[in-house]
């Protein structure tokens, strides 16, 4: 069985998991440190594959790759599910798409490094101190401010806790949330615009869906003070890139700060990158040493689960009743 492993970016994944001692035997396994966004180069390198594990969201694998890979048995995503791979081909294909558990809480803790970075320029400063200029931004302090939190869920409803230890006032909307949800987590329920509106910090928190496309646009953007800032943890599309470059360009909002974005990696020449007013970070909200070990050493179980025909965290189970399945002694 030959298995790859894709966008090992840091070139870490070897050392995060018991390779040799885990996996079953008669087994290839091969890691990439490099990304392929070209779907012709991509099913070039994976044709020869039965396996392969995906890190969440970088690489895609839509219906177009995926019947173009008549050896590919088993996908697997890092996390509970991945929002670039297609589900609905893979299981007509015969495709078993598993996932893996997550650790610790990377996104949140990187909202919160994000949110200080900007507001007390810390970027800016160490670039600055290095070149011997000491000493030339004020920053925004947290206390008394407002965060407004477009989603309450897991990561929004710990990103309240941290907030209100900053002595700060919480605010929340969604489009399923209620009054009584967001009071359980020290926030007030508010419509859409007042949050964009009233708040210093709005800080995105949501699901990408076909109702959270493009939910933050030119209108919102244009509700939230000059001094304000935005926060994208969740997912590039809910927030209008266009409309977000051009508020930051006009400073019609003070600053965004960013993990995740419509095309990842972020081309070399994309306007954000340009922007003074901004902090970029690539995707890591969940790169953590911890998370890291706990997503290979779950890639690791769904792989021996799956050789001995006892596939684990199947996210499409119903593939495991279809005639098109390819088991592992397919």
């Amino acid at each position: 069985m030959k298995i790859a492993v894709l966008d090992d970016y840091q070139g870490v994944a070897q050392d995060m998991a018991d390779w040799g001692g885990q996996l079953p035997k008669d087994c290839e396994l091969s890691f990439f440190q490099d990304h392929i966004s070209n779907e012709d180069e991509l099913v070039a390198r994976l044709k020869e594959f039965q396996v392969v594990m995906g890190m969440r969201e970088r690489t895609p694998f839509p219906r177009s790759v995926l019947e173009r890979l008549p050896e590919l048995r088993l996908l697997i995503t890092t996390g509970a599910r991945n929002a670039v791979f297609d589900e609905s081909a893979a299981t007509e294909l015969g495709i078993a798409i598993c996932g893996t558990q997550g650790a610790g809480e990377g996104p949140t803790e990187l909202t919160w490094g994000l949110i200080i970075g900007m507001l007390r320029h810390i970027p800016e400063e160490d670039q600055r101190t290095r070149q011997g200029k000491w000493g030339t931004e004020i920053g925004v302090g947290l206390q008394g401010k407002t965060l407004g939190l477009l989603g309450l869920g897991h990561i929004g409803s710990l990103m309240a806790r941290v907030a209100i230890a900053f002595d700060m006032k919480v605010i929340a909307w969604s489009q399923n949330l209620t009054s009584e949800r967001a009071a359980e987590y020290g926030a007030s329920y508010v419509d859409k615009d007042t949050l964009f509106r009233d708040s210093d910090i709005v800080s995105v928190h949501v699901r990408l869906s076909d109702r959270t496309k493009g939910l933050v646009g030119t209108r919102e953007l244009a509700l939230m003070k000059p001094t304000s800032y935005l926060v994208n943890i969740s997912r590039g599309p809910i927030v209008d890139e266009a409309a977000l470059i051009d508020a930051l360009q006009r400073r019609a909002i003070a600053g965004a700060a960013l993990d995740t974005f419509d095309v990842e990696p972020l081309p070399e020449d994309h306007p954000f990158l340009k922007l003074p007013n901004t902090i970029i970070a690539p995707h890591n909200g969940y790169v953590t040493q911890e998370c890291y070990e706990v997503f290979y050493g779950g890639v690791l179980e769904d792989i021996r689960a799956f050789a001995s025909g006892e596939s684990i965290r199947v996210v499409n189970s119903e593939v495991l009743m279809s005639p098109q399945f390819r088991g592992p002694g397919e």
